[in-house]
């Protein structure tokens, strides 16, 4: 395919979209968490009652990706309505079928929140879970197919990347991504336009482009998400980087755990491929380059840079000394540029609508939108994307529904393993790096745990303090022994026999491990608990106050 071919396909894909908006489109949830509540057997059961019910022409029926508020599922979406369904079954669609569809009248207490909303609203935008919202990396997820390329194509796909190559050098792409000033969106917030342009003044005849697919924090999908949701977006993203730094070869690494996210992005890859928008010549022009998946078997250390090349070569995961940085010497020793698959998803907006667009997002150091996984003790739970800079009240109380049973926020556990827990004092923190940082917590890949008075810190901290011993690779001793003795001093305090002297040794452990080890899992592994001591020391004393 050329470019003349690309636009006159997106052309006709966009046609075809708008045609269809004359009848309904029902959207039905199969990301992983609707699928384990039974969406595929009510996709199943809804295309036989539209054939039923001879529908077919002024119906469409398509699996999406995920729509948002998770424990509401199965979710299905009518069409132009924007009318969303909560915990539809199949026993129940025909009803919904025959009101939305036929009668054009929708069944109110079935409608999204219906069973926590006085009045829920017909167009879900509406709802206060929505409304906050503002969709960049999520953007068509739950509105299109993940497994057909023309529906990308129909929502302006792949035309950030036909812009990149008959419009901009590389040098131009690098320079619209450093003015958006997007951060990493995998935990660490390393200006991406500055690690692009790191790895394009290295000259090397090979280059490498790898997308981090690794999300390994406890209460984390938002990269899951993603790739189930939007494989193409994420593809995109990886081509356009690759064109920007000179990469000629690339890898998705993505868990295991993953599958459904695997087999989506794989076939993303063949459509993209059969469409000349992947592989040599790509659109024509001498741009060539090439995407293979690597599945990784879980280890959460592979989520740090020069462990997870180590995996994608072949070897035992475990993180080298740097420099030289992956920007120098990286897989099989090549220049390498390495994002995650939240970063990705935001390059094509960026590239359609300008870096200016995107900088004026956010707050004057954290640009742009972050997804969040909102798990724990909340009403609503599910995956958001929100401005940076958005308040924790407002993800909470607004977004979130509230304390389920209208319990009181005790704290937020924010960036997992290798963050901390900002408690109920600070609520109105902005939802940004720097804000998150000086609370002792991180931004980290956007987990975000809610707990209320049932919660106790201590034990979180214990929980936590386990992962990320459990998970250590053991190439360095602070992290190999420094996180077993805290979690040994951890579980010693929960079994009220810990001392003041275990108290005061928990925090000179977590001071040395997180100067001391070697990669960012050692460094972090201390933060639940640091943070849980800055915060809540006072759950810490009540477990050793007895001591004679």
């Amino acid at each position: 395919m050329n470019r003349q071919e690309l636009k006159t396909t997106i052309e006709a894909e966009k046609n075809k979209l708008d045609l269809q908006k004359t009848k309904h489109r029902i959207c039905v949830c199969c990301g992983a968490g609707c699928i384990s509540s039974g969406s595929e057997a009510l996709l199943k059961k809804l295309q036989e009652e539209v054939e039923t019910r001879g529908l077919e022409k002024d119906v469409e029926i398509i699996p999406t990706g995920c729509m948002g508020p998770c424990n509401q599922g199965p979710l299905v979406k009518f069409q132009p309505e924007n009318t969303i369904y909560q915990k539809v079954d199949c026993n129940n669609i025909q009803p919904v079928v025959q009101a939305q569809v036929v009668e054009n009248k929708p069944i109110e207490n079935m409608l999204l929140f219906s069973d926590s909303r006085s009045k829920p609203f017909v167009n879900a935008k509406d709802d206060p879970f929505y409304k906050k919202q503002l969709k960049i990396a999520l953007q068509d997820c739950g509105d299109i197919n993940p497994e057909k390329i023309k529906d990308y194509l129909s929502h302006d796909g792949y035309q950030a990347l036909d812009k990149v190559l008959f419009e901009m050098s590389p040098e131009d792409v690098i320079g619209e991504i450093k003015h958006s000033r997007i951060r990493g969106r995998g935990g660490a917030g390393y200006p991406t336009g500055l690690k692009w342009e790191t790895v394009y003044k290295y000259v090397s005849p090979e280059k490498y482009m790898i997308c981090n697919g690794d999300e390994g924090d406890p209460g984390a999908f938002m990269d899951r998400s993603v790739l189930e949701g939007n494989p193409h977006r994420v593809l995109e993203g990886m081509i356009i980087a690759a064109y920007a730094v000179g990469a000629n070869k690339g890898y998705a690494y993505i868990r295991g755990e993953y599958p459904l996210a695997i087999k989506r992005f794989e076939l993303a890859i063949k459509q993209a491929k059969k469409m000349g928008l992947l592989g040599s010549h790509i659109l024509g022009t001498e741009f060539s380059f090439d995407v293979e998946v690597r599945i990784g078997a879980g280890a959460f250390v592979c989520g740090e840079e020069t462990a997870l090349i180590a995996s994608v070569e072949g070897k035992r995961g475990t993180p080298k000394p740097r420099p030289p940085f992956p920007a120098e010497s990286g897989l099989w020793g090549k220049p390498t540029l390495i994002n995650n698959v939240e970063t990705l998803a935001g390059i094509a907006p960026i590239i359609n609508k300008g870096g200016e667009w995107y900088s004026e997002i956010g707050t004057p150091k954290s640009a742009g939108t972050k997804v969040f996984a909102l798990a724990g003790k909340i009403n609503y739970a599910g995956l958001i994307e929100v401005p940076m800079g958005t308040t924790l009240r407002e993800i909470i109380f607004e977004i979130g529904g509230g304390m389920p049973g209208g319990e009181d926020f005790k704290a937020a556990q924010t960036g997992g393993p290798s963050g901390g827990c900002i408690p109920a004092e600070y609520l109105d923190v902005k939802m940004d790096y720097e804000s998150l940082i000086s609370l002792g917590s991180i931004m980290g890949s956007g987990g975000l745990i809610i707990m209320d008075k049932s919660s106790d810190m201590v034990d979180v901290a214990k929980y936590f303090m386990e992962f990320s011993m459990d998970e250590s690779c053991g190439k360095c001793v602070p992290c190999r022994v420094g996180t077993k003795m805290m979690f040994d001093l951890l579980q010693k305090i929960c079994n009220n026999k810990g001392t003041r002297i275990d108290l005061n040794r928990l925090e000179e452990l977590a001071v040395y491990v997180k100067e001391a080890s070697l990669c960012g899992l050692g460094a972090s592994a201390p933060n639940p608990l640091l943070s849980t001591l800055r915060h809540f020391k006072q759950e810490y004393e009540n477990r050793i106050e007895k001591e004679i």
